[in-house]
């Protein structure tokens, strides 16, 4: 079944009414635009619901405020916390209220009670974060716990990976302050006996009735709840009416607990915080198969561990072709699937015990274990299995893999039995899958490689999920274990609940919500399963070829199925890309916190914009560009997001559509920095001209015209030519009588090295001659054209690099390898150019193959540099390039600084924030030192005197020397090898 797209287009007047209305009732941002209503139209499930507006409260009063506007509004309501949502319980056609941006604070935690209180956009690690220094955690721990919300949590009564140990969310909260929609407050949460729940049945007004419901709704279905509520740990489906029986208390906190925001609003809540041991090892235990795995985590249970994580080796698949560099596979032991079991302890000593002990037990079961207690090798291996939601939407070959049965669970002693059925059922419907999940609760997470973008495969889709449902329930089982319903589960609880369950469901958020207003529509009075899919709807009717070869997205094959139709598929709201630290991706988004300015805003506004059902404009939509301007091309989001969103190639497609046929419309900056390659050997080939325009830029006035005129900020200064420019003064060095013997190996000669730090390419050619290599420069200038790339000057870009590749071809076809001293033109070379020029140009392929970094090189060498290095020991502060982090790697870089005696301190402070020709825009500049301030340049000022700051990007040493004013000066790993080496003063 297909529905029509849901309420597209403008805001019509009754809603710029509401919208007029909320922003004088609120303080915080009130956002009726149609780019915030198309990032706030999906979250991490298939379906698509555009919202009417989003409000961001910044205390309860705003809250209350915006939710008394609504009602005499009459209109519906969805509170929200991350939208990581995977069943579509995070999108509506109501106001949404957003607490992820404001009201997200820990407020108060009393470690003598265990109990902390909390707002309700407050992010999981940061409520952790602040219960370490005691001891204490929160219990439940979802993949994404570096960025969803305790409300959310709340909403779906998330569990994670330690639920063995410390239970679901509704096991851990205490007590809830809530808003009804009718603007009613209450505070709710602990036992009730029977003289309170009198007394709170008297109450005036709203309060009072609904506890008057609540009794009567618990009193009529008691016996019936008993029986036919699943006894399971991971039992998430339908609401917990269970939770309102004499046994449990009437604690009506509980009771909200996994209602999805279709009840009532969370202003606040208390919960508990447990022990976590200090010290933690993890047991991997590989199996013939996920099966035998899932068949042996009733025994590992009674040693009573943290967690029992499963992981089929179809994840690895995924993991290898969609990072095909990343080698963090091979820590596992042998099997083809494994088991994640952690430990705890006091010392490391009893925590390691403990898991060993398990291995041991688990022997004669498995293929081979392997116990770690270190914690840089346990989060390597974590990393696996954390980022698994996302890696397994992209398999080998590009195939598209969504979640739709996503987190079913059994009891234990029945999974592997449940798995072995299950597989067999996606046999049965023509389906694959690679899956992995909570094994020791009996919880399955899987993502399907259904057809969503035909109606024949959404029939398929609909009769796979009935019959997955019926399984599920035929083993005793709940249909989610973890997500909840949402529109991909409400639907299917009429074959896990009774008719009578079912309207005790729908009684109960009567009680709370009688005007239906709240988030409607999920768990009660569902929409179909099949209806409303994003992807389906959300077709891009975009006409005409891209300029660009989406090498990473398949082949266009005429259907919508390759190319740029699948790129702009490719978010599926994992959010990882909305983190406060950590990895490089998203710089801007980390100092605005504007979801346009994150990779999922972005990529969602292109989802819609490539439809065209919101955003009607196409590649001319003014939204569009306004996201993207901020957006660094840093790759950040190609490394860092687990489903390998690339923004800086979706952007330099929009940019080179957007300016096409309008050159005259391009910013000055494209044609000054975008140009700059050219500008730069025009300039080598003047005698005296870096000298004349280095004395020009220290002119002030002149300066100051020359920035305007290029569209550069005026904060920033011009850099300084270097007095000769490499090959003039290779020409002084006498390079024609330098050895003629050795390895060959050519030198890629960019653009900034020879132009502005041209003493670099020295120190590289001496290290290299010193290891034995022939060092050979191309006759002619080469570029990578990448500041053609990220100004959107494609068809300029396929001419510099396709003549460039031509210049070297005879050292291409001798099989010679290519060495890069910087790193973006390096990655440029390694994945740029086979999109710029297209995957089947043979020197593209060639070049991509043959290029390597200066450390790669110098990586084959490392006992040689041992017995070279002068033995003096340093210190660096390395600073590593977002494009070598995104498409290089580092550990070349780490082995041959730890050859030469370095001790590196590698940040992890994301991208410097020049990011080429954009730290240099005007507008930008702000943003651009905000991203350099949150973590290199306090960490560059700190260092000590005799650190060396490292930094082989131009642009990342530009920034740091325009921001440090003289103190550190970087340089490049070339450098600091060759004075290790005793080469070059």
């Amino acid at each position: 079944m297909t529905t029509a797209p849901s309420r597209p287009g403008t805001a019509d007047a009754a809603s710029s009414l509401l919208a007029q209305e909320l922003a004088g009732a609120v303080r915080g941002a009130v956002r009726f635009d149609t780019a915030t209503r198309a990032m706030w139209s999906a979250d991490s499930s298939n379906y698509r619901h555009v919202p009417l507006g989003v409000v961001q409260p910044v205390d309860a009063d705003d809250v209350e405020r915006a939710v008394e506007v609504t009602r005499r509004h009459g209109v519906p309501l969805l509170p929200l916390g991350a939208r990581t949502s995977i069943c579509g319980q995070s999108i509506n056609e109501a106001v949404v209220v957003d607490f992820h941006r404001h009201m997200n604070r820990v407020l108060d935690l009393d470690p003598s009670s265990g109990t902390a209180r909390v707002q309700p956009g407050t992010v999981l690690d940061d409520l952790r974060d602040a219960g370490r220094p005691h001891g204490l955690t929160f219990g439940p721990d979802p993949s994404t716990h570096n960025r969803c919300t305790l409300g959310g949590m709340i909403g779906n009564n998330a569990c994670g990976s330690h639920s063995v140990a410390w239970g679901k969310t509704v096991d851990n909260v205490r007590e809830l302050d809530v808003l009804l929609a009718d603007g009613t407050r209450m505070h709710v949460g602990g036992p009730m006996d029977d003289a309170a729940l009198d007394a709170a049945t008297r109450l005036p007004g709203s309060e009072g009735r609904v506890y008057r419901d609540l009794v009567a709704l618990r009193d009529r279905t008691a016996a019936m709840v008993r029986k036919d509520t699943p006894d399971l740990t991971r039992r998430v489906s339908g609401y917990n009416l269970d939770q309102l029986l004499p046994e449990h208390g009437f604690d009506l906190a509980k009771a909200l607990v996994g209602t999805e925001g279709t009840c009532v609003t969370i202003l606040s809540a208390t919960v508990d915080m447990v022990e976590s041991p200090p010290v933690r090892a993890l047991a991997v235990l590989g199996f013939a198969d996920a099966y035998e795995a899932a068949d042996h985590v009733v025994p590992i249970r009674d040693h009573a561990p943290l967690t029992i994580e499963g992981m089929d080796v179809g994840v690895i698949g995924a993991l290898r072709s969609a990072r095909p560099d990343d080698r963090t596979h091979e820590a596992l032991p042998r099997g083809k699937g494994w088991l994640y079991v952690e430990t705890g302890g006091a010392t490391r000593d009893e925590a390691h015990a403990k898991a060993e002990a398990i291995a041991k037990e688990m022997a004669f079961a498995t293929v081979e274990s392997k116990v770690v207690s270190d914690p840089k090798a346990m989060r390597s291996l974590w990393k696996i299995r954390e980022d698994g939601s996302g890696i397994v939407t992209r398999g080998p070959g590009g195939v598209e893999a969504w979640p739709g049965w996503e987190d079913a669970a059994v009891q234990p002693a029945k999974f592997g039995s449940y798995l072995r059925e299950f597989d067999s059922l996606l046999s049965k419907h023509g389906r694959t899958g690679a899956y992995y999940g909570h094994f020791g609760d009996g919880c399955l997470h899987v993502r399907i490689d259904f057809d969503l973008l035909s109606s024949a495969g959404l029939k398929n889709f609909r009769g796979f999920l009935e019959d997955a449902a019926d399984l599920a329930v035929e083993h005793g089982g709940s249909l989610s274990g973890e997500h909840g319903d949402g529109q991909a589960r409400a639907e299917l609880l009429s074959r896990m609940y009774s008719p009578g369950m079912l309207q005790a469901f729908g009684d109960f958020k009567a009680a709370w919500d009688p005007d239906g207003r709240m988030n409607p529509n999920r768990v009660v009075d569902p929409p179909k399963i099949d209806s409303d899919i994003r992807v389906f709807l959300g077709q891009p009717t975009l006409r005409g070829n891209t300029q660009l070869d989406f090498v990473d997205d398949g082949v266009p094959d005429g259907t919508g199925r390759g190319g740029f139709p699948s790129a702009t598929r490719r978010c599926i709201g994992v959010a990882k890309c909305i983190t406060a630290s950590g990895g490089v991706m998203c710089p801007s988004y980390r100092v605005t916190g504007e979801e346009k300015h994150s990779t999922r805003g972005r990529a969602r506004m292109l989802f819609e914009m490539a439809s065209g059902q919101l955003m009607p404009d196409g590649w001319r939509s003014t939204e569009m560009l306004d996201a993207l301007d901020l957006c660094l091309s840093c790759k950040g989001c190609a490394r860092d997001c687990p489903v390998g969103v690339d923004m800086a190639t979706y952007k330099t497609e929009f940019l080179a559509q957007h300016y096409a046929g309008r050159a005259k419309d391009r910013p000055r900056s494209h044609w000054s920095m975008g140009w700059l390659p050219a500008w730069l050997a025009i300039t080598s080939k003047i005698p005296g001209a870096p000298r004349i325009a280095n004395a020009l830029a220290k002119r002030p006035a002149l300066a100051s015209i020359a920035k305007k005129a290029g569209g550069i900020a005026p904060q920033r200064d011009i850099p300084s030519f270097a007095p000769k420019p490499l090959r003039r003064l290779m020409d002084v060095k006498q390079r024609d009588a330098r050895p003629d013997v050795g390895n060959r190996i050519l030198l890629w000669t960019d653009s900034f090295t020879p132009a502005f730090d041209p003493e670099l390419a020295l120190d590289a050619i001496a290290v290299l001659e010193a290891l034995g290599y022939r060092v050979e420069l191309p006759q002619k200038m080469v570029c990578c054209g990448l500041t053609w790339v990220t100004t959107g000057q494609v068809s300029v870009a396929q001419k510099v690099i396709a003549r460039s590749l031509e210049r070297i071809r005879p050292w291409l076809e001798d099989g010679v390898p290519i060495v890069g001293l910087e790193p973006s033109c390096t990655a440029a070379l390694r994945g740029d150019s086979l999109k710029v020029l297209g995957r089947d140009h043979d020197l593209a392929g060639i070049a991509s193959r043959s290029i390597r970094t200066f450390a790669e090189v110098l990586a084959d060498h490392t006992d040689q540099l041992a017995e070279m290095s002068d033995g003096t020991e340093r210190k660096a502060l390395v600073q590593i390039h977002c494009h070598q982090y995104a498409e290089l790697g580092t550990d070349a870089d780490r082995a041959v600084m730890s050859a030469l005696g370095i001790t590196a301190d590698v940040l992890d402070s994301g991208c410097c924030g020049l990011a080429g020709n954009f730290g240099f825009e005007d507008g930008h500049y702000e943003v651009s030192t905000a991203c350099a301030e949150s973590g290199l340049m306090p960490a560059v000022r700190e260092a000590s005197a005799d650190t060396t700051v490292l930094a082989d990007g131009y642009s990342c040493r530009t920034q740091i020397r325009q921001l440090e004013n003289g103190g550190h000066e970087p340089t490049h790993l070339a450098r600091l090898a060759a004075q290790t080496l005793g080469l070059r003063g």
